[in-house]
């Protein structure tokens, strides 16, 4: 079993919900778990789909994608989410192609201490996104003034909020619904970047 909830495989799909998966579909060919929990209530596949490419693969992000998925991997430790850190750090290391250096980034994360793998305007917006997901209701206009300070411009700063903001809610969908990886090709990238 690769969740609580009870889902629709492909083979019983029909009508919208077949039209839904399809579009839900990974570059491997597969619907994972985080957008099948959907398939009793199709539309919420459809809006958490197109948020979550529009969040993690639009072209007009202006961050690295391996670094976005950095701070969805950060979100969901945070979060204590295995299923999504599963996921997005297989992301980062197909995107860094530095297995060294994601070993380290690894460690720091699980250690809740970026600064031991980054600096300057990355470390902010990590410092950043785990205010806001551990301490949202203390956000002050300094923490944002401090994005600035660092180098960040408003763009980059919308770009980890959204991510972050994103992750808080499908961790709490995978949480909440006891999803695993059990069926899922593991990353979004097939091993190439």
């Amino acid at each position: 079993m690769s969740a609580w909830i009870r889902m629709i495989d492909d083979t019983e799909a029909e009508g919208r919900l077949k039209e839904l998966l399809d579009k839900a579909r990974t570059p491997h060919g597969t619907v994972d778990t985080v957008m099948r929990v959907h398939s009793l209530r199709p539309e919420t596949m459809n809006g958490h789909v197109t948020l979550y490419r529009s969040v993690l693969h639009s072209d007009d992000n202006t961050l690295p994608f391996w670094f976005l998925e950095v701070i969805a991997s950060y979100t969901s430790i945070l979060n204590d989410c295995t299923y999504s850190l599963t996921h997005h750090f297989m992301n980062v290391r197909n995107l860094l192609r530095d297995q060294p250096r994601s070993d380290r980034i690894f460690l720091a994360l699980k250690a809740h201490r970026p600064e031991d793998e980054f600096e300057g305007k990355e470390l902010a917006l990590l410092r950043y996104a785990g205010k806001l997901t551990t301490d949202v209701g203390k956000m002050i206009k300094s923490d944002f003034e401090a994005l600035k300070i660092a180098g960040a411009s408003d763009e980059e700063v919308l770009e980890v909020n959204q991510v972050c903001a994103y992750f808080n809610y499908s961790n709490r969908l995978l949480n909440g619904l006891g999803a695993t990886t059990e069926n899922d090709v593991i990353g979004y990238y097939k091993g190439d970047g």
